[in-house]
């Protein structure tokens, strides 16, 4: 056994946090996979040693399919949206001409390229935000391929439902584009693997009321921007929450 050290400095912002956080309060960098776990000896809590074999083990089995150390999907995520937009412009296109879905889809590939297409930006601004905050810890914990199919699944099966539930209405006009579900998505994943850690581990807390605001600030966005999909919204963060889920209490049970 030996003492935990008093307190650990962030690489990132140089910032003294405690020992038994995953993750930098300030600046949101990862420190560590996971907090030590304590045990008590007398009046001491000393930090509860792992045999290296079980240290080895687990490192390899958080080494996820395609884990790289630069957030890679975050750049793909932002640079495809962005350069998307940039082209519409540029070329005075309008949304349906790039993929955005209006009345029905009518083919296919719309319900792939619709979640990365903008009308314009500030609602590129808004979703951009979100996923470049939220991605990285995600991609991290998953791995860049994981991570890909995630996103992906987020944004093309909430512009599925959209098109699916709105035909029910004969006299609905669907108009759906934008990441609003590839956000929530990313942000309800995070927030499931963060749930799940910090009920493993007393103490390595995040802030739900940021994450509170930024729910609440994609979920009001259908109210100021007319392609963003309520329905593409909300699947899009079931997907997300429940993939999160799953994936924490699976990596729960490797160790």
């Amino acid at each position: 056994m030996s003492a935990p050290e008093l307190s650990v400095v962030c690489k990132s912002c140089g910032s003294e946090v405690s020992p038994y956080v995953t993750e930098c309060p300030y600046c949101g960098t990862r420190l560590r996979k996971r907090a030590p776990k304590l045990e008590r000896h007398g009046d001491e809590l000393l930090a509860k040693e792992r045999p290296k074999r079980a240290r080895r083990q687990r490192g390899e089995g958080m080494r996820r399919l395609g884990a790289a150390d630069r957030p890679y999907v975050t750049y793909a995520a932002i640079l495809v949206s962005a350069l998307l937009f940039l082209v519409q412009v540029a070329a005075d296109l309008f949304p349906t001409e790039v993929g955005a879905i209006v009345g029905s889809a009518g083919e296919w590939w719309r319900y792939l390229a619709a979640p990365w297409v903008y009308d314009d930006a500030g609602y590129l601004f808004v979703a951009g935000v979100t996923i470049a905050i939220f991605t990285p810890g995600v991609e991290r914990r998953l791995g860049i391929v994981p991570a890909l199919v995630l996103l992906v699944a987020c944004g093309s099966l909430g512009m599925l439902a959209a098109d699916g539930l709105e035909s029910l209405d004969p006299g609905a006009v669907l108009s759906a584009a934008g990441g609003n579900g590839v956000a929530l998505g990313v942000l309800a994943a995070w927030t499931a693997m963060r749930h799940v850690e910090s009920r493993a581990h007393p103490g390595d807390d995040y802030d739900t009321i940021g994450v509170a605001v930024f729910a609440v600030v994609l979920l009001g966005l259908p109210l100021v921007e007319p392609f963003a999909s309520v329905i593409a919204g909300l699947v899009g963060a079931l997907v997300g929450g429940a993939a999160g889920f799953a994936a924490a209490r699976a990596g729960a049970t490797e160790e």
